[in-house]
């Protein structure tokens, strides 16, 4: 905050920062290559030496992948742009309309992406604008790993360097066994399953991460087992009714395993008939859902044998997750939202010792 925006009278606030990975502006060659030079190039995605990675990144991947990207855009876009960020907007407003019934106007909550825009530090040069002086920030990520709620500690961070005046600052971690997250993904599995009939399995897909992170101490492969185990636990599901699986990896490197493409295929070949898959790693529907397993990976199972083939969507801005949102923020804001200084007051003391505004 410069001195021209700065006043001595501007009332506190707490603000909830909401951050999620980000998207292309457009579903187009240009728009993916600047999205994916940004997201590749960051070291908690990518553990490879910088000059290495730097040539790798900028005259192999980045000359072949946004093409082939641009087109699975296309396939998910709609008219509302792309669906993470449109959902996302309205997770934002409707967690919004749920902590200003609790506190009214003393709290400031926000959208920023990760990667993209709207960037971290616009969003936060807002909030500083609006007096925030407590600041919790809440990564869309059910299960901690570096590659992801990290990062984004690491951009809050640089972009508060930049603040003279510091917030106090709460950052969640992760909810990978909240058990209202877990309720949340079970009822929208009954649900579906009430509507849609039942399968032979039942699929846990989440997003991968090369095996080297887990063995570097990254908890994020123990997490997503946990949460499938807690899932599955929930609903009553038998061993064997049930699986958990890793997708998107990128490079000839080994990643989480089992793949999620392998184990559809292998269950087309031995015989399973139906599957079900759920992707609880994903707060918000997005490309990896909606194209890679919602498509991409149903071919797979079908041209393997299987003979019906079910997404469950995400959780979404269901009124459960929701509510399981705004429950899980609340908790964190505890002993915060308290601003009782009046702002004149605050004013006239500052004056006496010699401030303009």
């Amino acid at each position: 905050m410069d001195i021209k925006s700065f006043h001595h009278n501007s009332k506190a606030k707490t603000g909830v920062l909401i951050v999620n990975l980000g998207t292309p502006d457009a579903p187009d060659t240009k728009s993916v290559r600047r999205y994916l030079k940004e997201f590749l190039w960051d070291p908690r995605v990518v553990e490879v030496p910088r000059p290495i990675w730097w040539f790798v990144l900028n005259f192999i991947i980045l000359n072949t992948r946004p093409r082939k990207s641009a087109k699975a855009y296309q396939k998910v876009w709609t008219e509302d742009g792309s669906p993470l960020m449109s959902i996302s907007k309205e997770q934002t407003a409707a967690i919004s309309e749920s902590l200003n019934a609790a506190y009214g106007d003393e709290v400031v909550i926000d959208l920023a992406m990760r990667y993209g825009s709207p960037s971290i530090g616009s969003v936060l040069k807002s909030m500083q604008e609006r007096g925030v002086r407590e600041l919790l920030v809440v990564p869309m990520y059910p299960q901690y790993s570096a590659t992801t709620t990290a990062s984004i500690f690491d951009e809050v961070t640089d972009q508060l360097k930049k603040w003279r005046w510091l917030p106090e600052l709460r950052f969640i971690n992760h909810y990978h066994d909240n058990p209202d997250y877990i309720e949340a993904l079970a009822n929208s599995v009954e649900s579906w399953r009430a509507e849609h009939g039942g399968s032979d399995k039942l699929l846990m897909s989440f997003h991968g991460v090369p095996e080297e992170y887990f063995h570097k101490g990254d908890p994020y492969h123990c997490e997503c087992h946990k949460t499938g185990r807690l899932l599955a636990e929930r609903l009553g599901l038998k061993e064997g009714e049930w699986q958990i699986s890793f997708q998107s990896r990128l490079g000839p490197k080994q990643w989480l395993s089992p793949y999620t493409d392998h184990t559809l295929e292998k269950f087309g070949e031995e015989g399973v008939k139906s599957v079900q898959v759920i992707c609880p790693g994903f707060a918000v529907d997005c490309l990896e859902t909606i194209e890679e397993i919602g498509m991409e990976n149903r071919d797979t199972f079908l041209e393997a044998g299987g003979e019906r083939y079910e997404y469950i969507a995400c959780l979404n801005a269901q009124p459960n997750h929701i509510a399981m949102l705004s429950s899980l923020i609340q908790k964190h804001l505890g002993g915060w939202v308290s601003h009782t200084q009046d702002p004149e007051e605050t004013l006239a003391h500052a004056k006496k010792l010699g401030a303009t505004q």
